[in-house]
């Protein structure tokens, strides 16, 4: 099985669902906590059947929804059909997922040197390398709460800054965000990698990228 690209989701209709690299993700609002783990409970059974298991967040007022094909380290056929599926396990009850605020944040150190460096990071982080570093990440979490790392070379000069976020969110959501960051006192930088991502950074100048799938098939 292989992987889709991001316009083969896009193409797919899902609503609600947020394309974030490498997985779907959703956030269900179901308002309480007993509507929320009846919900659980209902795509625990639906993923027993599929023989394909998401990852499911049970909040006091939402269930969020994540969907990968580990084997393939992507998105997959079978991840687009349980997404319909749990879709139609919320309707069911009422419920419809959403995209609005759904995001998968990265992190990534500035270092001329990334092996020098990179193996007291797994160390103090716990983290371990990623299963296809080819992908860009470097390290990850094995229980999937802490964001992911990865290395960017850069130079040597001072001052520099060493760390930085990539924030990876559905493309809808990039003109709001950077609207609100603006209005923060912070300024776009850059759109020169539009709709790839796009820089800001905050009134000391410190950087951020908002990144969508967009741009990188």
């Amino acid at each position: 099985m292989t992987t889709l690209t991001g316009q083969q989701i896009a193409d797919a209709g899902l609503d609600g669902w947020a394309c974030l690299g490498s997985r779907l993700q959703t956030r269900i609002a179901t308002g309480d906590f007993a509507a929320g783990l009846a919900l659980v409970a209902a795509i625990g059974a639906a993923a027993q059947q599929a023989g394909h298991h998401p990852d499911v967040d049970l909040r006091p007022a939402h269930v969020d929804v994540r969907l990968t094909s580990h084997d393939e380290q992507g998105v997959t056929e079978r991840d687009v059909e349980l997404a319909r599926t749990i879709t139609a396990l919320a309707a069911a009850t009422g419920l419809r997922p959403g995209k609005s605020g759904v995001s998968r944040l990265d992190i990534a150190l500035d270092t001329p040197d990334r092996q020098r460096v990179l193996p007291f990071w797994q160390a103090v982080f716990g983290m371990v390398p990623a299963d296809d570093p080819e992908l860009g990440i470097d390290l990850h979490d094995p229980a999937d709460v802490l964001p992911r790392l990865w290395f960017q070379h850069s130079g040597d000069e001072e001052p520099r800054q060493r760390w930085h976020h990539d924030l990876v969110i559905d493309p809808a959501e990039v003109q709001p965000r950077i609207a609100a960051a603006v209005a923060a006192g912070g300024r776009l930088v850059s759109d020169a990698d539009a709709p790839s991502f796009w820089v800001l950074e905050d009134p000391e100048g410190n950087k951020v990228c908002l990144c969508t799938w967009q741009g990188r098939d």
